[in-house]
């Protein structure tokens, strides 16, 4: 997987050294690839060719460092405002807030999930949350989402929506200004940065997902947040690659590495950014399980950049050496530091005396596996009665939608529902509606779906590293749910790849955008159409800003946005 030969806006094409002689072609700027041994192995041109130009923020002009923090921030204060403003309307615990609210407050008394009695929602919506009873409840999901939850309300109290959802709106926020900044590192462009953010921000399925304390808006924070720490990754094992063949080559007579170290390249190390990954990804699977696929799908991803990366570099053993001495290292940098984040994320239940399952180990005494401590066995036989419970998982849901229909948003989870009547506060109409729908902008659904297509051909055809990346983490979170076509799904499980899917569709925005060498008039058409198509996104979401946020609305100003019948 190669540098793709069409450069995004900003991005610097690589100069040719100084003591380079003059390149043969049509033109002065022709880019020269064949160089002589010595000036292929320096330090400089092996980074040139591993990760081209400007590649940070302090590479800009300084009259450009400033944007590149300034562009995330502005599109989070739009993110902010949309998720922040009427937070705790409505005041109801919706949908499956009534499951993760109630423990996430069981977790900030006691460390872990216990029950409720009967007609619990109502003590809670009127500010009376504390009527837990004293046994533990079964849940079937890790604690990591339900402790963030838990964290809003230690700040804000129990006894307000505000509260439950503050953690859900400032993930939702933070995840606007952190995918600004994966577009700008993934396209060098402060555009094409600004308008992965911006349509975001605006796109309604994932600002629901941010006004409820759900627990697949902090899913996907985890994996974008490990995304990003992978693509820092990438540029730092690169320079380190490129730095210890130019050391090596700057102390041969020869001008280039030994043949010994390009049979196989240097180690590189401790990848710091590729921990941060594993930390990342075992606070995902701390949320929810469906994150396995994910560690699995960017483990693969990293390593098959560094294969990239020697043989680039001129390793001859590149696929060998880039198993053993990055694949290896890889494993143990992401896998076991997910695995000992996953589990410390459970040390509420391991402190407990009767959380669930807690003690099932010492009346099921057992003479295989009776080495293992009481708790981590009983917390074995925890995780696999609820994997039996999520593979069986196939009741019947008037909002269940397959897989194949999440691209195109076939049937969108209805979140909340009222029919006021008239003289109720705010209902000054015969027929009022106030609703939550998990439906998205379908400008930004429907083209970012069509945008896969091309990013397939851009990544086959071009080699397009970037390409390859985000149709990775698409696939990642939307391909293994069609392993388990019987079990009953929710189109917001969709949120959890959907920041790639905006990327995605800005990918092709850069496309249309072009390139820095394109003439005045090509570049000033391409700006005039993503600006067209940010501006429409946005007017659209304007549209259906009431049926995301529950604002009153007539219901036939609500059966106007129902564009599909299966959104009703």
């Amino acid at each position: 997987m190669t540098q793709t030969s069409v450069r995004p806006d900003g991005a610097e094409p690589a100069s040719t050294p100084a003591s380079a002689p003059a390149t043969e072609g049509r033109g002065p700027h022709v880019q020269r690839w064949i160089s002589r041994p010595s000036e292929a192995f320096t330090a400089a041109a092996l980074t040139r060719r591993l990760i081209g130009g400007i590649r940070t923020w302090r590479d800009y002009p300084p009259s450009l460092r400033l944007w590149f923090w300034l562009v995330p921030a502005l599109t989070a204060v739009v993110g902010g405002i949309l998720r922040f403003v009427r937070l705790d309307v409505p005041r109801n615990l919706v949908f499956d807030e009534t499951y993760y609210v109630k423990d996430g407050y069981s977790l900030l008394v006691s460390g872990y999930e216990r029950s409720w009695p009967d007609k619990a929602n109502d003590a809670f919506v009127a500010g009376n949350p504390n009527v837990l009873l004293n046994t533990p409840e079964y849940v079937v999901h890790p604690p990591v989402g339900k402790w963030m939850i838990a964290a809003g309300m230690w700040l804000f109290g129990a006894d307000n929506p505000f509260g439950w959802r503050f953690a859900a709106a400032l993930t939702g926020t933070l995840s606007v200004a952190l995918v600004a900044l994966i577009a700008q590192k993934l396209f060098g462009s402060l555009i094409l940065g600004a308008a992965a953010g911006l349509l975001l921000a605006v796109d309604g399925h994932h600002l629901v997902m941010s006004r409820t304390s759900l627990l697949d808006i902090f899913l996907m924070f985890w994996v974008l947040a490990a995304f990003g720490a992978l693509l820092l990754d990438r540029d730092d094992g690169r320079r380190r690659l490129a730095a210890r063949l130019g050391r090596a080559a700057a102390a041969s007579p020869t001008g280039r590495p030994s043949a010994l170290l390009l049979l196989s390249g240097p180690w590189l190390g401790v990848r710091w950014w590729r921990v941060a990954a594993g930390v990342c990804l075992g606070l995902a699977v701390g949320t929810k399980w469906s994150a396995l696929f994910f560690l699995a799908g960017f483990g693969l991803l990293t390593v098959f950049w560094d294969l990239s990366a020697r043989r680039i570099a001129g390793i001859r053993g590149w696929v060998s050496a880039g198993i053993i001495k990055d694949g290896l290292l890889a494993f143990l940098s992401t896998v076991p530091v997910a695995a000992v984040t996953y589990a410390v994320s459970w040390t509420g239940w391991f402190r407990s005396t009767d959380a669930y399952y807690r003690r099932w180990a010492e009346t099921n005494p057992s003479a295989e596996w009776g080495w293992l401590p009481d708790s981590v066995r009983s917390l074995a036989h925890y995780h696999l009665e609820a994997y039996k419970f999520h593979q069986g998982l196939s009741s019947e849901h008037p909002y269940e939608a397959s897989a194949w229909s999440w691209l195109v948003m076939g049937r969108p989870t209805s979140f909340f529902y009222e029919s006021p009547k008239q003289g109720t506060p705010g209902c000054d109409f015969a027929n009022c509606t106030t609703a939550i729908l998990s439906v998205g902008n379908p400008l930004i659904w429907w083209s970012a779906a069509i945008s896969l297509v091309i990013l397939l051909f851009w990544w086959a055809g071009r080699r397009d590293w970037r390409a390859g990346a985000i149709l990775a983490a698409v696939g990642s979170g939307y391909l293994p749910w069609f392993m388990y076509p019987e079990r009953t799904m929710f189109f917001f499980y969709a949120v959890s790849f959907e920041p790639f899917l905006v990327l995605a569709l800005v990918y092709c925005l850069g496309l249309v955008l072009g390139k820095t060498s394109d003439p005045p008039w090509r570049r000033r058409s391409g700006l005039y159409g993503v600006a067209l198509f940010v501006v429409a996104a946005v007017l659209i979401s304007s549209f259906f800003y009431p049926v995301w946020t529950a604002e009153m609305i007539t219901y036939q100003d609500w059966r106007l946005r129902m564009w599909m019948p299966s959104w009703i």
